[in-house]
């Protein structure tokens, strides 16, 4: 929650006027529990789309980082109140490429360029089975942290969803 690659991503989406949620997983920082081997992180990302649905009514943008963007994009895949899908920093030997392979919703991948947890070759060709429409911002020379380049990461999401297209599906809130 307090990641700086996570405060940025979420500062963008402010930005554009969107409520904001950020949480830790079970376990992580001050946060009850235990780490749930990916199953308990899915349903604590359930917890939380419930939680923003019930106050916001607005579609939601499911965002994750890292192991974020592991549990929270299958997950917001498959509910109906995530309008898009941005996956940064995506952990190529670990991400379930094929939870993505069915859903037609928009979706955004930002990757550094140097991301040693993500490079960019095994990336594109995970890819490959996520179904259209996506696509992928690479941010030069960034690593998977985006040290000294966060602000191209914020301009990555501003960008796309001030985009037309980006922006499909997504009302505006004021």
């Amino acid at each position: 929650m307090h990641n700086k690659v996570v405060y940025r991503a979420a500062k963008s989406f402010a930005a554009l006027g969107w409520p904001v949620l950020r949480f830790n997983f079970r376990g992580v920082g001050a946060s009850e529990g235990t780490f749930g081997d990916g199953a308990g992180e899915a349903a604590d990302v359930r917890a939380a789309l419930d939680w923003l649905a019930e106050r916001s009514g607005l579609p939601i943008v499911g965002t994750g980082f890292s192991f974020g963007s592991i549990v929270g994009l299958p997950v917001g895949a498959a509910d109906a109140r995530v309008s898009h899908l941005v996956g940064i920093g995506i952990p190529t030997d670990r991400f379930p490429f094929e939870a993505l392979a069915d859903t037609s919703k928009p979706k955004l991948f930002i990757q550094g360029e140097h991301d040693e947890f993500g490079p960019l070759d095994a990336l594109r060709t995970g890819l490959e089975r996520v179904a259209e429409p996506l696509r992928l911002e690479v941010v030069e020379d960034a690593d998977h942290f985006f040290t000294d380049r966060l602000e191209a990461l914020q301009q990555a999401i501003t960008d796309y969803f001030s985009d037309t297209g980006g922006r499909e599906g997504v009302r505006d809130p004021s």
